[in-house]
């Protein structure tokens, strides 16, 4: 599983995975706050892989950022990264000395693997800044036998108004780009022409995570969110979602 591949990726740039592995966007969870904020997606990414089973090898498309790799390889689950740039960059070095963990340069909207040849597949950070995203989702069933695990904002959220506030979300970020929000039923209906049924979800905020990042307090983040989920809001307007999706026929 350590071979690469001089592939030429074909997302549009700016390459989506290459930006979210570099160490200025890991800017944005810098300090307490924003370890808190990956700490709430490690939780929910918990959550969700608890439904799945017979898991053993996981492809994770455009993980250089590293944020989950840990998790992937609590259990040996054998991991290979897939990414766009020719090497891994320095957020997965830690990840790659564990033995079950491996890194593949490859095209992103091609993926240059067999039909139904990993038991789960993971994309985190990378569809809300894909143009070509149901692209994506194509590649991403094509090898999975079982699973797809992935992240997406939703604009059925406090994050319908996100649109009007993007030059003030600039400014806090400073390196905000493209992205855009989804409905569920728009990317539940292109998994569902692959072959794909949702089967698992989990809404990680009720509040913009730009205002968690602006706030700078984790303790009174916490307790936002906290009140929010036990009212029901999150469950009901909760942004960013993390979804998994099963094959809805027998493995061949």
């Amino acid at each position: 599983m350590s071979k690469k591949t001089d592939r030429q990726p074909n997302i549009p740039p700016p390459l989506a995975d290459i930006e979210t592995a570099s160490d200025d966007y890991a800017t944005r969870f810098a300090g307490p706050s924003g370890q808190w904020l990956l700490w709430v997606q490690e939780q929910g990414t918990r959550h969700v892989l608890a439904c799945t089973k017979n898991v053993h090898t996981i492809l994770d498309v455009g993980g250089g950022h590293a944020q989950l790799t840990h998790v992937y390889l609590e259990k040996d689950h054998e991991v290979m990264v897939v990414g766009s740039a020719p090497t891994p960059g320095t957020r997965l070095e830690k990840a790659l000395q564990h033995p079950n963990c491996s890194y593949i340069a490859a095209d992103l909207l091609q993926l240059p693997f067999p039909h139904k040849h990993f038991h789960l597949v993971s994309s985190f950070r990378l569809l809300t800044h894909c143009k070509e995203w149901e692209r994506l989702v194509e590649q991403l069933c094509k090898v999975s036998r079982t699973y797809v695990l992935l992240d997406y904002p939703t604009s059925q959220s406090i994050n319908a108004i996100a649109p009007a506030l993007f030059d003030a979300k600039k400014k806090v970020e400073k390196n905000t780009r493209y992205w855009r929000s989804f409905r569920h039923k728009e990317v539940d209906q292109v998994f569902y022409k692959q072959g794909f049924a949702r089967v698992a979800t989990y809404k990680q905020f009720f509040l913009p995570m730009a205002l968690h990042r602006l706030l700078r307090c984790k303790r009174l983040s916490q307790l936002m969110e906290r009140v929010a989920r036990l009212c029901g809001l999150t469950r009901w307007l909760g942004s960013p979602v993390i979804a998994l999706y099963q094959r809805k026929t027998k493995d061949d």
